[in-house]
């Protein structure tokens, strides 16, 4: 018989007495032989009833002893010996009768005793065991419970009292009847209610439900420690099984648990107890600590599962049997279930499970639905935003990773998108030999010993332990940890561009990887350089590339030029000339946008690489960008005119093109595509004139701030507001995606038709003149006749 006892814990254990525990054992002791003594019997009637059907097979008879019977059973032999034809009706149907009876066939027919001698001794045996009545179930014997004892003058008496049998037969009565009860009331029919009645009964339960879920959360933030209980009841409520208020209770459950664990969670990760733990004595406080911590632990395990559970019904469209929730509902109850997962990943980065949230987030990035999608997106952008260490940022790295590749680079474009929210700007490099070899130790143990005294060598060890204690206290992350996770975090990141730029180059993922080359090339290995540019080079010659995609790979490409690959031999002319022979690309409509990122490819091509470049090169740019700025919209004009006046402070000679004698042999080419052989000294910026009359007035201010040479001083400077912002936010600020105009118009005031002022007279005199008569004469109405005219008409 198994023992469903549980164990009684060390701290309860710790709380009773030498005696009481003393009384438990010996209680344990008697119903352990009790039970034991149940089984011998058992087995001891089941050993007699083997033995007594083997006892009713047939034995061959004895040999009897009775002289009288045995000369009367000889007369019958005699008989039995005499042949068949001889015997009469009578002895024929008697031999009949003796050999339907197995005693006849089977017994001795030498023996002389009677057939039933020895058959009487066995039947005693079974009719004995026939009368014992047969019970599946021993009748209970009773127990007995050992009280305290009693200390008296002679000594200890042992106190015990019987264990009260209770009555089972009696309790499935009442239950049998109780059973019968609600047959009878479910046999009664419900009344039929009225939509009206519905409603506001639908109505009554909702807010008795909203009362209970309001109740049970205030008292579990108000004492968390001491009302798990209660945080078990409001979890329990996410199985509402009433039909007509399921769905919405669900969701109010779903909701406030998140909160209630956003609230109580703590700011540490909560590890399970090892055995040694465990097994040591501590404070109550400390107990109740670790009761609260398992507690929460177990029941944020326990709502993280039914959010997952609710995922996965409503993605295999599966319905539970209880069939509560229709398959249209859950959709909803999903959805509010991945907003609170979402909203869990973002507030709680550091607490248990965390990365289980992750693995469920991130597949969901890719979801065919928008909205589900958008808010998984969104959740990790603001994760890898608020992100400092780089622990989560990690995780979800390299969960994003695995879907793409077990996807087979079949994923949303959005899903590598949020690499480019990555707070990271710096990486462990690859080190020298001088920095990788260890420095040298001024002072060696001899040396120490041999110049300090004891005292100081017992000093200088006291201040070394007191500055790794204070380490310890501080609790903050390293920078040398910092920057291993970053790069690791990092090289991920790159193999995952690496492998799509390699196997996948026509796939719809390619611009958000040139994006993210773009913003992450400063930070590539100097090792890749080569191959890198060499592929993005080829990209772009292959004209499989959208406009904006290419403009993506120059930016990457001088981003890898601009950093570690300053030291590289390597003229970037083949960049250059594809950039200025597509500028003419851009127009006012759909690549309007695309100008932000022709700004930043401007910024680092020359104003970060101005030794490079040549003086032609940048007047043929500075040209171009002129042209450009007449037929785009006018916040693109003004970042344009602000990269021309970057570069009219950066290169020198470069108002050659505000002067009109040309410079030099040769004549203007605007057709051609080499920068540096389209003689662009040649020609003047005869644009600024036009822009001067722009309808926006920054316009006009930056064109008649280039047209005088773009001085930083004196009246022809641009305000603060204006000389202070790169070309990139300049673009940003005067859009006109709101369809509003920036700097606002002014809004002009009507003039009245009836008043005419000084200032609107007439210019001639003479018609002046004829105007003031022709007021000052009376107008005769006459009524028109327009019958009269067309008589006249039809005669004529």
């Amino acid at each position: 018989r198994k023992n469903t006892k549980r164990v009684p814990s060390f701290r309860k254990l710790l709380r009773t007495s030498q005696i009481k525990l003393d009384n438990k054992l010996k209680n344990k002791h008697y119903k352990q032989k009790s039970a034991a003594k149940k089984y011998r019997k058992e087995q001891k009637k089941l050993r007699e009833a083997v033995r007594d059907a083997i006892s009713r097979k047939p034995f061959p008879l004895e040999e009897c002893k009775k002289k009288t019977v045995a000369g009367k059973w000889e007369d019958k032999e005699e008989e039995e010996a005499l042949p068949l034809d001889m015997m009469d009706e009578d002895d024929l149907k008697l031999m009949e009768d003796f050999a339907q009876k197995a005693s006849f066939l089977t017994r001795d027919l030498s023996s002389n005793e009677p057939v039933h001698v020895k058959k009487r001794k066995h039947e005693s045996v079974i009719e004995k065991y026939e009368k014992v009545p047969r019970r599946l179930q021993t009748e209970p014997e009773k127990e007995v419970i050992h009280l305290l004892p009693i200390k008296d003058k002679t000594g200890i008496i042992p106190q015990a009292v019987e264990k009260p049998v209770l009555n089972v037969a009696h309790d499935e009565e009442e239950d049998t009847e109780e059973m019968e009860e609600a047959e009878d009331f479910n046999e009664e029919p419900l009344p039929i209610l009225t939509p009206e009645e519905m409603a506001a009964q639908r109505k009554q339960k909702l807010q008795e439900r909203k009362m209970h879920i309001a109740a049970l959360a205030s008292a579990i933030l108000s004492e968390p420690d001491s009302n798990m209980k209660k945080l078990k009841e409001l979890r329990a409520m996410l199985m509402e099984q009433d039909p007509n208020v399921a769905v919405i209770v669900r969701k109010l459950v779903m909701v406030s648990l998140m909160e209630i664990f956003k609230d109580i969670a703590p700011s540490y990760k909560i590890r399970p107890l090892t055995e040694a733990e465990k097994a040591t004595k501590v404070k109550k406080e400390t107990q109740k600590l670790r009761e609260f911590e398992e507690g929460l632990v177990s029941q944020y395990k326990f709502y993280l599962e039914n959010l997952e559970q609710t995922i996965k019904d409503w993605k295999q469209r599966k319905l539970k049997k209880s069939n509560v929730i229709s398959l249209k509902a859950y959709k909803g109850l999903a959805e509010i279930a991945v907003k609170c997962l979402c909203e869990l990943l973002v507030a709680l980065p550091h607490f248990n499970f965390h990365n289980n949230i992750i693995v469920l987030i991130v597949p969901l990035m890719n979801d065919p639905s928008k909205m589900i999608s958008e808010l998984c997106v969104e959740a990790v952008k603001k994760l890898f935003k608020q992100d400092k260490l780089g622990y989560a940022s990690l995780g979800v790295v390299k969960v994003i990773s695995g879907l793409v590749r077990g996807r087979n680079y079949d994923v949303r474009p959005e899903v590598l998108k949020v690499f480019l929210h990555l707070r990271i700007k710096e990486v462990e490099l690859q080190k020298d030999s001088e920095d990788i070899a260890p420095k040298k130790k001024f002072m060696t143990y001899k040396e120490k010993r041999k110049n300090l005294s004891r005292m100081q060598r017992k000093w200088k060890k006291a201040e070394e332990k007191l500055e790794r204690e204070l380490l310890e206290a501080e609790a903050s992350e390293s920078k040398e940890k910092k920057l291993k996770l970053h790069t690791e975090t990092l090289n991920i990141v790159f193999v995952t561009y690496f492998r799509i730029l390699k196997k996948a180059q026509k796939s719809p993922l390619l611009p958000a990887v040139l994006e993210g080359l773009a913003k992450f090339a400063h930070l590539i290995n100097v090792e890749f350089f080569d191959d890198l540019l060499i592929v993005l080079h080829s990209l772009i010659a292959s004209g499989d590339l959208s406009y904006r995609e290419s403009l993506h790979c120059i930016l990457s490409a001088f981003h890898i030029l601009s950093g570690q690959g300053d030291v590289l031999n390597i003229d970037p002319m083949k960049f250059y000339t594809h950039l200025y022979k597509t500028l003419f690309s851009l127009h006012a409509g759909g690549t309007n946008e695309d100008i932000r990122i022709v700004l930043q490819c401007l910024d680092v091509m020359f104003a970060k690489r101005r030794k490079q470049v040549s003086q032609q090169r940048a007047l043929a740019f500075l040209k171009r960008l002129s042209i450009l700025a007449l037929h785009v919209l006018p916040n693109s004009s003004v970042g344009i005119l602000a990269t021309n006046r970057v570069f009219m402070q950066t290169f020198p000679k470069m108002d050659l093109l505000l002067d009109n004698e040309s410079q030099g042999s040769g004549v203007y080419l605007p057709e051609l595509e080499e920068p540096e052989h389209c003689n662009a000294q040649n020609t003047a910026l005869w644009e600024l004139h036009l822009l001067q009359r722009h309808y926006h007035p920054t316009v006009q201010k930056f064109a008649s701030h280039l047209i005088a040479g773009a001085p930083t001083e004196g009246s022809g400077a641009l305000p603060l507001d204006l000389s202070q912002r790169s070309a990139t936010e300049l673009f940003e600020t005067y859009c006109m995606k709101g369809m509003t105009f920036n700097p606002p118009v002014a809004s002009v005031t009507p003039r009245r038709k009836d008043t005419f002022s000084q200032m609107d007279s007439f210019v001639d005199e003479e018609l002046n003149k004829q105007l003031q008569q022709h007021i000052s004469e009376t107008v005769a109405h006459k009524p028109l006749d327009f019958a009269k005219h067309l008589k006249e008409s039809s005669l004529a």
